[in-house]
């Protein structure tokens, strides 16, 4: 296994490589310039000269993409052209706000996405079966964004607000306050530094439930119909006939002999859905404030910030690698007749 995952990354290279390459050449193709921001028609030619000479911008544009990849060999991004702060530092502030996010968001997705699909799977062709395939549909096709929007605006400001009203009245005791979820942010910037260690846990947790049900709800939902498929599919196999005549359980049968063979299709999910969750949550970090690599890469788009945006797709296209190199090995955990050369 080992051998072959030092395979899969070595084969990998060329592939990061050739994403970094084409995101570098179409950042040189897209009209301006991030140095046009600094130029004003009062900018001295001293002023002109420095700042060209500073971001190499008189250079053309192969050799500062050899210089790119030459800093890139040794994981330097360089210096942030709008901020001038190092890249590096940028990517490691916002990194682990997002891997929370996500983590939280694949604790909401999978585990309800699977339980749904095996609800599904056994009550096929039910008004159960019915009314969670209308409802995973529902969610799935929904916008992101607007699902945020639609939780900010009910769940946060009309429900929240309603709950502090009523403590605030005495109709209901304080402890329904901490129902009252806010609306963006990763903590409370005002009276974080005056609670203490648990206060403050549970001031990240609450800020964190909206982002990560506006971003795992979907999930949960597109899990729920692959979970379904595969289930549907695995029950009709002959192993399982046989399982069911032996005189077992619905549940043994289910659990114990189904399950395992249709979690296959949700292991690639999982590892395939690591890039989406760490570049698709884009529009859910700008609708919440989160401070994560959605965020920072809208931000360097905005601004042209070369250095950022290449430093940004270089992860996205690492986590992709990883996702699917996690992907193909969770199969010999899953499914011991899977064996790697």
């Amino acid at each position: 296994m080992i051998k072959y995952a030092i395979r899969k990354l070595i084969l990998a290279i060329p592939l990061v490589l050739g994403v970094v390459t084409l995101i570098f050449f179409l950042v040189e193709l897209s009209p301006g310039s991030v140095a046009d921001k600094y130029f004003t028609p009062d900018t001295s030619p001293e002023v002109r000269e420095m700042i060209v000479a500073k971001y190499r911008l008189d250079d053309p544009a192969y050799v500062r993409y050899l210089f790119m990849m030459r800093n890139l060999v040794f994981l330097d991004f360089g210096v942030s052209m709008a901020t001038e702060q190092p890249v590096f530092d940028l990517v490691v502030q916002a990194l682990p706000n997002t891997i929370i996010l996500s983590l939280v968001t694949l604790l909401v997705a999978f585990p309800t996405g699977v339980v749904l699909g095996i609800i599904q799977g056994v009550t096929h062709g039910s008004p159960t079966d019915t009314s969670i395939s209308v409802s995973s549909l529902a969610f799935y096709s929904m916008p992101g964004f607007w699902f945020a929007l639609m939780l900010q605006l009910f769940v946060s400001y009309q429900f929240g607000g309603w709950l502090l009203e009523q403590v605030a009245a005495g109709n209901i005791p304080q402890f329904f306050e901490m129902f009252a979820l806010p609306t963006s942010g990763m903590y409370n910037v005002v009276e974080y530094d005056y609670m203490g260690p648990w206060d403050q846990f549970k001031d990240r947790v609450s800020h964190l439930i909206l982002p990560g049900c506006a971003m795992g709800v979907a999930s949960a939902a597109g899990t729920a119909r692959y979970m379904r498929s595969s289930l549907l599919e695995v029950i009709r196999q002959d192993y399982i006939r046989t399982a069911r005549a032996k005189g077992l359980r619905e549940r043994v049968v289910i659990l114990k002999h189904a399950l395992r063979n249709a979690l296959l299709p949700i292991v690639t999910l999982v590892g395939l859905s690591l890039p989406y969750l760490f570049s698709g949550g884009v529009l859910t970090e700008m609708v919440f404030a989160w401070p994560g690599m959605g965020r920072l890469i809208i931000t360097a788009i905005y601004t042209q910030d070369t250095p950022l945006i290449i430093a940004c797709f270089f992860i996205f296209a690492l986590l992709v690698v990883i996702g699917n190199l996690i992907a193909d090995l969770s199969y010999a955990l899953v499914d011991p007749r899977v064996k790697f050369d």
